[in-house]
């Protein structure tokens, strides 16, 4: 599988005023999470709100801070869990923000395309 980045902006839920610098991400459909880094995340004043262990693509078990934000890229946007990235972590945008914009990844254009979405 190939891969891609795009840029991503945070915004904060409560104060959308505070919104962060676009960041280049990695799309990574491995990924259930997205990963900022965490100084990106408290330059927005978004808040840890609990830790979750993870484990990582070399089978590495961590723990990370994880809290909400607006995750905006590609022109597409939604709220979603964000993992508090560490220094040496990567940055990634993840499989549930990708769902999220409602979008499929085509890996050989690189980039989003809107897909619908299923109603139950």
């Amino acid at each position: 599988m190939s891969s891609f980045r795009v840029n991503i902006v945070a915004r904060n839920m409560k104060d959308e005023s505070l919104m962060s610098l676009p960041v280049e991400a990695i799309v990574d459909t491995e990924s259930e999470l997205t990963w900022l880094p965490k100084e990106l995340l408290a330059g927005i004043q978004i808040a840890p709100l609990r830790k979750r262990s993870l484990t990582t693509a070399t089978k590495e078990l961590v723990t990370r801070d994880i809290g909400y934000a607006i995750l905006r890229a590609e022109g597409f946007e939604t709220v979603d869990e964000v993992v508090f990235a560490e220094p040496g972590d990567m940055t990634l945008l993840g499989v549930r923000t990708i769902e999220g914009f409602g979008v499929a990844v085509d890996t050989i254009a690189h980039r989003f395309v809107a897909t619908p979405t299923i109603v139950a």
